[in-house]
């Protein structure tokens, strides 16, 4: 049996979603304070097993990107250090230059890391 697949829409809707519930309008609303629609409530209230595991499932990738961004300055640090060690003079330079091909890919995906501004979490993107 095939899986069934979620519904964007509805997972974009609700990852959106901030679920208190207003009692003014009695419906969630949006992360930015804006009250669901007559449609957007309904449409959040169809929402099925897979679109609620997909939501997790996004919200877990972005956890994960957080996660290696915070990392990122301590993981530069460790990767530079055997680098560091074999220098009399220890500056950047000198450690790049002891570097291979995969290693300065290693080294420019950890510095770019912590050069990139952290994105805000968006559906789809991680």
């Amino acid at each position: 049996m095939p899986k069934t697949q979620a519904r964007p829409e509805i997972v974009v809707l609700l990852c959106d979603a901030d679920f208190k519930r207003w009692r003014d309008t009695k419906t969630w609303s949006h992360r930015d304070g804006r009250p669901f629609s007559k449609e957007e409530q309904a449409l959040a209230f169809r929402a099925t097993r897979v679109e609620l595991e997909e939501i997790q499932e996004q919200f877990a990738r972005y956890r994960e990107y957080r996660r290696t961004m915070d990392e990122a300055p301590e993981a530069l640090q460790r990767f530079l250090a055997p680098f560091m060690e074999q220098l009399t003079e220890k500056n950047l330079g000198n450690a790049v230059q002891l570097m291979n091909e995969d290693e300065r890919a290693e080294f420019d995906r950890l510095l770019g890391l912590i050069v990139a501004p952290v994105r805000s979490f968006a559906p789809y993107a991680f």
